[in-house]
């Protein structure tokens, strides 16, 4: 489910002369999820078709920062800082529209010199896993949900995050989960949001309130895994620009306010044969199938070693607490929402698996990448789940990291998931998060000043 199906390179050039378009943002999303690029005039994109930006774009840390002593980041980077070669995926064209004049984007994939796909680009890292499945007949169907908070403007990092007032001039001071009256408090923002979505279409579903103060969730429609990568990667952009407009920001941090919920991408999954196009998940007499129950298995073995990738930031580990509507283990069970892998109540063809343990702030390449790595790797090795949680799985014990050093180091180590995602892949990213807790530790806290100042 591309932006545009089956768009050529001709089909793009007939779509931009028709929207009379006269620049392009050429983007590509870098390993934290960030936007990077060049904006071209259109006539110079239409004759490169294509251009040139420097590798170690894609190997930064989200402050802009890049290793100096790590050797496997080297290895896998070139240290005198190569080009890439960008070229445009014309199935991801589309307008910019808060942009004053006719501007589109698009999506671009990394190569090398050689011709060769660069193998630690997102967006490669999600091919690669998807020819797994494609090797094997099979092909993934997710649907994301994505929440993410509204909050006042905030131009001191020092001080803490707030709701923004809605149409009344009020700030929420409760709960307002499932609340309509809640979400209509800032029905021109989502008018604008809706209005964007469909004129970029990005096939969003249904808008609800969230349980935090100022927190929202949007659902997509389910497809193709790649397809719907590029669209949450828009639509974070779409909606910081939205709000922006409306005087407020949007933020996809995982816990950006103290005694609020976090913020998740819950990922919902199933298999299709390529052929049949049959749910593999089930039984033809419509019960749970042999590969169901591997794919959760791969989950459970593979999830927590993975955990530095849908939960990349010091900051993701703050929502993974006790009794906060978030798993802190990886349980699964039937319609229940206090594990980590929930089984929805469905029929057979729509039987899947919800992951739950995804952070808002994941890059949603690597994410969906890596939890359908998961999968794949319990149906090749026949893993077993264990039994499905009745009752809560709060109450049980920590089953994730409960922090980056922790996650990077069991991501390290797991050569299975190195063996699907790519050497130089979790070389990369593991060197940059590596840099990103190291300037972390950096910075003093307000809770180190108010605690510690005085008193020890």
């Amino acid at each position: 489910m591309a932006i545009r199906d089956n768009f050529t390179y001709t089909d793009m050039d007939l779509w931009l002369n028709d929207r009379r378009v006269t620049e392009i943002e050429c983007l590509i999303p870098d390993l934290t999820g960030v936007a990077r690029g060049k904006i071209l005039p259109r006539g110079k994109f239409t004759q490169e078709r294509g251009m040139r930006i420097p590798e170690a774009v894609l190997g930064m840390t989200v402050t802009g920062n890049y290793p100096t002593d790590d050797a496997a980041y080297y290895r896998a980077i070139s240290s005198i800082d190569r080009d890439m070669i960008l070229r445009a995926d014309p199935t991801t064209i589309t307008m910019v529209p808060w942009a004053a004049d006719p501007t589109a984007q698009v999506i671009h994939d990394c190569y090398f010199s050689d011709g060769a796909l660069v193998d630690f680009a997102p967006r490669t890292v999600l091919r690669r896993v998807l020819k797994l499945y494609e090797d094997k007949g099979w092909c993934p169907v997710v649907a994301p949900e994505l929440e993410f908070y509204l909050t006042d403007k905030n131009i001191d990092p020092d001080l803490p995050l707030k709701a923004p007032a809605g149409r009344s001039g009020r700030a929420e001071t409760s709960r307002q989960i499932y609340s309509i009256d809640a979400v209509n408090e800032f029905d021109p923002l989502f008018e604008d949001i809706y209005d964007y979505c469909e004129l970029m279409n990005l096939d969003v579903d249904t808008l609800i309130h969230e349980i935090g103060a100022g927190q929202m969730e949007i659902n997509f429609l389910h497809g193709d895994p790649l397809g719907l990568a590029d669209k949450v990667f828009y639509f974070k952009r779409t909606l910081r620009e939205a709000a922006l407009k409306h005087s407020m920001y949007a933020t996809f941090m995982a816990k950006p306010m103290a005694g609020e919920p976090g913020s998740a991408m819950h990922v919902h999954q199933s298999v299709v044969d390529a052929k049949t196009r049959q749910n593999i998940f089930s039984n033809p007499d419509g019960s749970p199938s042999a590969l169901f129950k591997h794919y959760i298995g791969g989950l459970q073995r593979y999830m927590p070693s993975a955990m530095a990738v849908v939960a990349p930031y010091v900051n993701s580990y703050r929502r993974i607490v006790r009794h906060s509507a978030a798993p802190i283990n990886i349980q699964w069970g039937v319609d229940n929402r206090t594990v980590g892998f929930r089984i929805p109540e469905s029929g057979s063809q729509d039987r899947r698996v919800e992951n739950r343990i995804i952070g808002a702030d994941a890059n949603p390449y690597l994410a969906l990448a890596v939890t359908l790595a998961c999968g794949y790797l319990g149906m090749i090795e026949h893993l077993e789940p264990t039994p499905a949680m009745v009752g809560s799985a709060y109450d049980l014990p920590f089953e994730l990291p409960q922090g980056l050093p922790e996650a990077l180091h069991v991501l390290r180590k797991e050569d299975k998931l190195r063996s699907v995602l790519g050497d130089r892949f979790i070389d990369v990213y593991a060197a940059i998060k590596d840099l990103e807790h190291l300037e972390f530790m950096t910075v003093i806290s307000p809770w180190e000043r108010e605690h510690l100042l005085l008193h020890v």
